[in-house]
Order: structure tokens, then C-alpha cells, then sequence
């Protein structure tokens, strides 16, 4: 009985270890704007969404030169959002690296190479507070 009880005790003890104190979305998306600007993303645009549209609380958009600079970007914000557990969903584009979009549930960050960028617009289409990154 006593391992059993053990076990439990080590169990919670675990949780409580791993457990990280929550992060706001404003904070979330000031960092992930400085970490794609500190890899040269171009023309990053950090946006506050909050109350103002039902897909996401936050959203980023910045430029690549390239699809191994927009994978380079994607990769980099992957390795420190890891890093402060950041809840991560998904990421479609990466292969062709033409537009990377990462799902971080409350962020949404999109990487588009030069000519995409211009074509979609996504600046127009989200009419959210930018932030100030410095």
C-alpha cells in the first residue's frame, strides 16, 4: 500500500514541476515579433487581435527572401516557443516554404516570401493594433 500511495505523492509532485505559469497573448506575441526580426524576418507586422476577430487573439506577419530563410524563421520560433512551452498546433507550407503558417492557437504567424506577401495582402485583411516590437 505504502508504494502505491508513494507513487501518487511523486506523481503530483511531477505535475506541479512541469506546470509553467500561464503567458499572456500580448507577451506571446511581442516575443515571437522580436525572436522573426532578430532572424532578419522583413517588414514583420505584430498585430493585437484581441476582441476583434473569432480566428485568433494575435497575429504576425513577416516577409522571407527565400523558402530556406521562411523555413530558418519557422524553425527558429518552433525552438523558443518549445523552449517557454508554448502550446503549438500545427504548421502547413513548410516543404515548399512559400507561406509558413504556424498555429500556436491564441498567435497565429505567417511567413511569406516577397511576391506572396504581396499578392495576398494579409495586412488589409486584418484590421488589428499593431504592436511595437522595440
Amino acid at each position: 500500500m505504502t508504494g502505491f500511495f508513494t507513487s501518487n505523492k511523486n506523481l503530483a509532485m511531477s505535475d506541479q514541476i512541469l506546470q509553467t505559469p500561464p503567458v499572456s497573448t500580448l507577451d506571446k506575441l511581442l516575443a515571437m515579433g522580436r525572436w522573426l526580426e532578430e532572424k532578419k524576418g522583413k517588414d514583420t507586422l505584430t498585430l493585437n487581435l484581441l476582441g476583434e476577430n473569432l480566428l485568433s487573439e494575435g497575429l504576425i506577419i513577416t516577409g522571407a527572401s527565400s523558402a530556406r530563410h521562411a523555413q530558418g524563421l519557422a524553425d527558429f520560433v518552433l525552438e523558443k516557443a518549445g523552449e517557454r512551452n508554448y502550446e503549438f498546433l500545427r504548421m502547413e507550407g513548410y516543404k515548399n516554404g512559400l507561406w509558413i503558417l504556424l498555429d500556436f492557437n491564441d498567435v497565429i504567424i505567417n511567413i511569406l516570401q516577397q511576391a506572396e506577401r504581396e499578392l495576398y495582402r494579409l495586412e488589409e485583411l486584418f484590421p488589428g493594433r499593431p504592436l511595437s516590437l522595440s
